[in-house]
């Protein structure tokens, strides 16, 4: 009878958290999520960046890019995958959604787990594991995220334009954008820092080059700048981009802050984490220490992975993740 109580117990001990969850209406992301459902589900999302990774280089930026577009226009919900079909607009077509690209890689992960473990594996899942598979590959730091998000049975676009910062916007204007999903200044400046990596289109570049160059540009870097955008009105189908970071341009590094005190900011928003006094003490901080900038990356990511999950109700487990499920 001991013995009985005893596994009743434990049995109730387990059944705890998934009944506060149907109670409290709360989706509670989980480390290990999928440990009974599909056990090597992250194994293959992290095998498939790797993969991808040594054949096109550049998915890894894509991956981070996808999460910071996804998780901060209200929920990580892979939203931002869904085309436009049955009344659904993609959020692709927005202009903040410009120069992204690799989506075609997230159904090739996408196809991988659904052969193991088929209707299982979330494709907003995917968005926040491959982008922390990618920044590791990109010499990035480690991230330990909890998984079990839902996918958005719809898409955001009139909203991407508001909940997105631009370019050119205004430091206190981003702050705000991040800190409206629990990014604080210092992990906004961290994640900022993503722009060490990949390349911009010399449309969000030309605007500090034409008519005039903008004072506060190095000299070299901008003969450097203007020799990759020679165009006041670049054609945004060319291939025509500049990097932020030649140094180490496909290393998540600290280098991105040496090159704002060296003003060698590429965006405008890139130099003004320098003359902002609200963010400067941390360009200076995370210009001085790689492991600083690392350990405030994944803190930020981290929280902006876990931005407002969508419950089982609100949500659902797309088959393709450019499409809702049919019911």
């Amino acid at each position: 009878m001991a013995q009985k109580r005893s596994s009743i117990s434990t049995l109730v001990f387990l059944l705890l958290p998934l009944l506060f969850q149907f109670y409290s209406g709360k989706c509670e992301l989980q480390l290990n999520y999928y440990s009974q459902s599909c056990p090597q589900a992250e194994e293959i999302i992290k095998e498939q960046v790797h993969t991808l990774y040594y054949k096109h280089g550049n998915t890894a930026v894509s991956w981070i890019r996808n999460l910071f577009h996804d998780c901060i226009v209200k929920s990580c919900d892979a939203s931002l995958l869904l085309e436009s079909v049955n009344g659904i607009e993609s959020e692709k077509k927005s202009t903040r959604s410009f120069g992204m690209r690799n989506f075609k890689y997230v159904n090739t992960i996408k196809a991988a787990l659904e052969s193991a473990c088929p209707a299982t594996v979330s494709c907003a899942d995917i968005v926040a594991l491959s982008a922390r598979d990618g920044a590791v590959m990109l010499g990035g730091p480690r991230i330990e995220m909890k998984t079990g998000r839902k996918d958005s049975k719809q898409s955001h676009l009139t909203e991407v334009e508001s909940l997105i910062p631009n370019h050119n916007d205004s430091m206190s204007s981003v702050l705000s954008t991040f800190q409206s999903v629990g990014v604080d200044a210092q992990g906004t400046v961290a994640l900022l820092g993503a722009h060490s990596v990949g390349r911009v289109h010399c449309l969000n570049v030309v605007n500090r080059l034409y008519p005039d160059v903008d004072p506060s540009l190095d000299p070299e870097y901008a003969e450097y700048l203007t020799g990759r955008c020679p165009n006041p009105q670049p054609n945004p189908v060319l291939v025509e981009y500049a990097r932020n970071d030649r140094e180490t341009p496909m290393v998540l590094d600290n280098m991105y802050y040496k090159n704002l005190l060296s003003h060698k900011g590429l965006l405008s928003i890139d130099q003004e984490l320098l003359s902002d006094p609200t963010t400067s003490p941390y360009v200076q901080i995370m210009a001085a220490d790689n492991t600083y900038f690392h350990d405030h990356f994944a803190r930020a990511l981290l929280i902006l992975s876990e931005n407002n999950p969508l419950t089982e109700e609100d949500g659902e487990v797309r088959k393709d993740c450019r499409f809702v499920n049919r019911s």
